[in-house]
């Protein structure tokens, strides 16, 4: 492997390990009395000013065009505003380990979404692994487990996280081929904060809850996202993806062995429905031209063996497929 593609897989590894501490961080903070709203207000403005420091000392803080402020301000609502609420909600509402699992709903919503908005392909295997995914959050509702509060308070928010969690998907198609991250996080950020402002009702806080919001924002935000993104630069984004995806693993370890957080046996069942389901989503697609390729090929094949004589093998072996591994897709 080269060296830069090994930093590659660390980087996003260590950017994956750092989002699956912030359920740690996050329910520190609330179980000190600081409202959910609050925790996330506080993330967005901590983790906005690093980057928005970062940006401004490497002169790329603007929007390149003014129609671009539109769909920046309609993220910054989405995926900053709605989603780091929904995640602090669900977690004072049935704890962190659910709120992990029903996150990883997303990729469910951004088949949807995408479906819909960007009219990408709706395939039978894209549907198979919704309803994968819509039959492990049923699970996960059903089971329960110890520590792990399933309400619909909990449940609604959680995949309320999922859903705005989906945007990143689609704001990044198209806002990753015009801008850096950090400029992106340095303008959407701040803004988002600013929309959770006018609902925050702050609370008197001591070292130890700065602190544990000091972390939510800089390790789990600023430098989690900083690492991933460094990351992508080195390995493919489908492969990055993939290893992203220890993030449940190591989320749902720390709040079992912290908080006793455990789900039952169909809520175990359930979770693994739906982190299957983002699994599978993740991997790359055959090339859909190759696909075709193929099915035209066999169906060559097959018409060519259904005219040969009994005993001919000549017009068989002018229409059969390539051998296997040289124009295989």
């Amino acid at each position: 492997m080269p060296a830069g593609a090994a930093t590659g897989y660390l980087l996003v590894a260590v950017a994956a390990v750092l989002w699956g501490m912030l359920g740690v961080f996050a329910k520190g903070i609330l179980d000190a009395g600081v409202g959910p709203l609050e925790v996330s207000f506080w993330r967005a403005a901590l983790a906005g000013g690093a980057f928005l420091a970062h940006a401004l000392a490497r002169g790329g803080l603007r929007l390149e065009r003014r129609s671009d402020a539109l769909p920046f301000l309609g993220f910054a609502l989405v995926g900053v505003t709605l989603f780091y609420a929904s995640v602090n909600l669900s977690i004072e509402a049935g704890g962190v380990s659910l709120e992990v699992i029903l996150l990883y709903s997303a990729p469910a919503f951004v088949t949807v979404l995408a479906a819909l908005l960007l009219h990408e392909r709706l395939t039978a295997g894209k549907l198979t692994l919704v309803a994968l995914a819509t039959l492990g959050v049923a699970l996960v509702a059903r089971g329960g487990g110890t520590g792990i509060d399933v309400n619909p308070r909990s449940v609604g928010w959680g995949l309320a996280s999922g859903l705005s969690y989906a945007s990143y998907y689609i704001f990044g198609k198209w806002v990753l081929a015009r801008y850096r991250p950090v400029t992106i996080y340095a303008l959407v950020l701040p803004v988002g904060a600013l929309g959770l402002l006018p609902l925050v009702h702050f609370e008197p806080k001591d070292a130890r809850t700065w602190a544990l919001l000091a972390a939510l924002a800089l390790v789990s935000t600023y430098l989690a996202y900083l690492a991933y993104y460094t990351g992508l630069k080195r390995i493919e984004a489908s492969r990055a993806v993939l290893v992203a995806t220890v993030e449940p693993l190591v989320g749902t370890s720390l709040a079992a062995l912290l908080f006793g957080e455990r789900f039952g046996a169909w809520g175990l069942v359930g979770a693994a429905l739906v982190l299957v389901s983002a699994l599978l989503s993740a991997l790359p697609a055959l090339p859909r031209r190759a696909l075709e390729r193929r099915a035209l090929e066999l169906r060559r094949a097959r018409s060519g063996a259904d005219r040969q004589p009994t005993g001919s093998r000549d017009d068989a072996s002018a229409e059969a497929p390539p051998p296997e591994g040289r124009d295989a897709p």
